[in-house]
């Protein structure tokens, strides 16, 4: 390889399409077939997905094209000469904020699943605090450390989640999925806005784009980025809906886990899949928790550079940790989602979008 791919600084463009995969695989592939089985007739939910996916990419291209424009800027440094410095510290606090808390939500929700599948006599609260450990330590590292983590992790990952669906592919039954188009526009579109925020993990760019040697080619390489996680959301949700139909997919808090609870691996030499396939899927939870934890120190340290990365970090775990146990039970913190729900519509689709239109009717130039 090139010297420069093994560099603390510099990451090349392919590494953004990990990056984009790696962050929108998450939390969402074990309950985002539950939210559009709630939302959508029989099968519907996949003309959601879709959309959701259109809007996705789009939002990514704008995203990288605008990080793209400012070539080994920051963030703080290009908003500041967008629409002034004050407003630049605004963005950079409300990303903080945002990336605060979609740690804290990770953290919170892996410690709920493995609690109830591996550790069912572990207080939540320790397995919490040691995979918040497990990505402290990880985000005190070097930045393409986690990127070069990223790239490790994702193929086991999508190796894991094709095993799945083709050992559940026995139990798989079409008539599930029919009849199609029976949903109302209301459905749909309800169905777009659980779907959006699984797919959001375009917004890291704003950050990660700094650090790109040929930023003309990311935007390309971001775009792939996100065909990954909406194929492997797509060919999950459809399995899900044909192997347990959508009623029951509704009923199912967590029905990708049900679906490897189904699973039977040809010999009998492994009992049980869904510890494997669980046990894999950290890895995923554990790239985006790192990613959203870093994001959250670039924005940081964007506004204090003389302040050492590990005070930072020292700072931001506690909070991050009194988030993650703030809320009281499962409706809590599907409550706290919702609040992120807002910030991605702001801070993903609308923050990107004004900036990139203010930069180019200023005449802010860039590279194109």
């Amino acid at each position: 390889m090139r010297p420069f791919d093994y560099g603390d600084e510099e990451i090349g463009e392919v590494e953004i399409l990990f990056i984009v995969a790696s962050y929108m695989i998450a939390i969402g592939v074990l309950t985002l077939p539950r939210q559009l089985a709630s939302t959508t007739a029989f099968s519907d939910g996949w003309v959601s997905l879709l959309i959701a996916g259109s809007i996705s990419t789009f939002f990514t291209w704008i995203t990288a094209k605008l990080a793209a424009r400012f070539p080994n800027e920051s963030l703080f440094t290009f908003a500041s000469s967008i629409c002034s410095k004050p407003i630049a510290i605004v963005i950079m606090l409300w990303f903080t904020a945002h990336y605060v808390t979609i740690t804290a939500y990770e953290t919170r929700v892996i410690a709920i699943i493995a609690k109830q599948y591996l550790f069912d006599q572990t207080p939540i609260e320790i397995i919490a605090l040691l995979f918040l450990m497990v990505v402290v330590y990880a985000v005190s590292g070097t930045r393409v450390g986690i990127i070069r983590l990223n790239i490790l992790f994702l193929p086991i990952i999508l190796v894991i989640a094709i095993l799945l669906m083709l050992l559940d592919i026995q139990y798989f039954e079409t008539k599930n999925l029919t009849p199609v188009f029976t949903t109302n526009w209301e459905g749909y579109w309800n169905g777009v806005k659980e779907s959006v925020f699984a797919l959001s993990g375009f917004s890291g760019l704003l950050f990660y784009m700094k650090f790109v040697k040929r930023p003309k080619k990311a935007p390309k390489f971001a775009i792939y980025g996100v065909f990954i996680p909406l194929g492997l959301y797509l060919l999950l949700y459809l399995m899900a809906i044909g192997v347990f139909n959508a009623d029951t997919t509704s009923t199912l808090v967590y029905p990708t886990v049900e679906l490897a609870k189904e699973a039977e691996v040809p010999g009998g030499f492994l009992g049980r899949f869904e510890s494997l396939f669980f046990t894999i899927w950290i890895m995923a939870i554990f790239n985006t928790t790192s990613l959203a934890y870093d994001v959250a120190l670039l924005a940081v340290y964007s506004l204090f550079q003389k302040v050492k990365k590990i005070t930072i970090i020292f700072t931001l775990t506690p909070i991050i940790y009194l988030i993650a146990m703030f809320p009281q039970d499962l409706t809590e913190v599907d409550k706290l989602s919702k609040y992120m729900d807002v910030s991605i519509a702001g801070l993903l689709i609308f923050l990107p979008s004004v900036l990139l239109l203010l930069a180019k009717v200023r005449g802010i130039k860039g590279i194109d």
